[in-house]
């Protein structure tokens, strides 16, 4: 069975996440409650790490929150400014666990669609600016998930701009922000005008920095919407993973080259999809660790291709029916985080097998 449905990873856990973890298991800290929003000292190295990041010292007494996973951070984040019924602007396709956290936090997801570009994800800027008025956030992930979708420069600026000339606030996950394949430079939305005092900085070490179980996140951003944050989090869940706290700390204070030789194994595995797939409707990603197949174009729908993937190519591939609107429909996902090159270099039979070949 070809593992393309599952988000864990097979790539290493950086060095010191282990054996630091291992060694605190016995501390008190790593049994106890407080401090209710992150460890001091794990708080100020995501300080460290987002001065050199995104160009903004966030205090880590009052401007950052640590919190259990990004995902929490970004329904903390929503809870603490969303009122029901506001528009939240997400992407689509998009991560469905953001949708359902703008419901779950009384919010109307506005789906602002991606285009395919030159066989690239292109955010629709127009339908951006068209729905930016009737909005109260924004959510951005770049690279996306499940997409991989990448923001320009150039999109990254219209999205700033946008938040500024309508006062939207920014939350930006942060998660896969040094993913990226091709020779693409991490940009972050925090550099731009007018952005430091509306944007909420969700990051994570699930994803970068592959520490799935350690269930670490965090939000960082202006004072007066982090303290907000910090009471939802405190209602929330109470206190972040104290057996983590210390293995990430060690983990973030590292040397993080590890990062970027990942996303280089990430990039091969990509480049194996692509050339197995090679003359299907495949959307090329610019970072992360997943991609999309548009089988509609193919005459099938993505619930019917994910069944037959499964029951006649042993590939197990997940519909994206509900991980956006109308466009995340169309999709199938191929995640490549969990496979090795050799195994994704079988696809073609297994593709073939399943009925899933191009429409003459």
């Amino acid at each position: 069975m070809l593992r393309l449905e599952n988000l864990d990873t097979d790539l290493p856990l950086p060095p010191e996440a282990t054996r630091v973890t291992a060694q605190a298991l016995t501390t008190p800290k790593a049994n106890s409650w407080l401090p209710f929003t992150g460890d001091e000292d794990l708080r100020a190295a995501i300080g460290d790490l987002l001065v050199d990041r995104c160009g903004t010292r966030y205090d880590p007494a009052d401007q950052i929150v640590v919190t259990s996973g990004g995902t929490e951070g970004v329904l903390d984040c929503l809870l603490a400014t969303v009122d029901p019924g506001d528009e939240v602007i997400v992407t689509d396709p998009t991560y469905a666990g953001l949708v359902n956290r703008v419901r779950l936090a009384g919010g109307v997801p506005s789906f602002v669609p991606y285009l395919v570009v030159d066989g690239e994800w292109r955010l629709d800027l127009e339908s951006l600016r068209a729905k930016a008025a009737g909005a109260r956030a924004v959510i951005m992930m770049s690279p996306s998930m499940p997409s991989g979708a990448v923001l320009t420069d150039d999109e990254w600026r219209a999205v700033c701009e946008v938040c500024v000339e309508h006062d939207l606030i920014l939350i930006y996950d942060a998660a896969m922000e040094r993913v990226l394949f091709d020779g693409r430079e991490p940009l972050h939305p925090v550099r731009h005008h007018g952005m430091a005092e509306r944007t909420l900085v969700v990051g994570s070490l699930s994803k970068e920095f592959r520490m799935i179980g350690w269930r670490v996140g965090w939000v960082a951003g202006p004072r007066e919407l982090v303290e907000a944050v910090g009471w939802v989090h405190v209602y929330n869940t109470t206190t972040p993973v104290g057996i983590a706290r210390a293995g990430a700390t060690a983990v973030l204070r590292g040397d993080h080259g590890h990062v970027a030789a990942c996303a280089a194994e990430l990039e091969r595995r990509r480049d194996a999809v692509l050339a197995a797939t090679a003359g299907l409707p495949v959307v090329r990603p610019g970072g992360g660790w997943s991609l999309l197949i548009d089988t509609v174009a193919l005459g099938i729908e993505p619930a019917r291709a994910s069944a037959a993937l499964l029951r006649d190519g042993a590939v197990a591939a997940t519909a994206m029916t509900g991980w956006g609107d109308a466009v995340a429909a169309r999709f199938i996902r191929f995640v490549f985080s969990a496979e090795p090159v050799d195994a994704l270099r079988t696809l073609p039979e297994r593709l073939t097998a399943a009925g899933l070949t191009r429409r003459t």
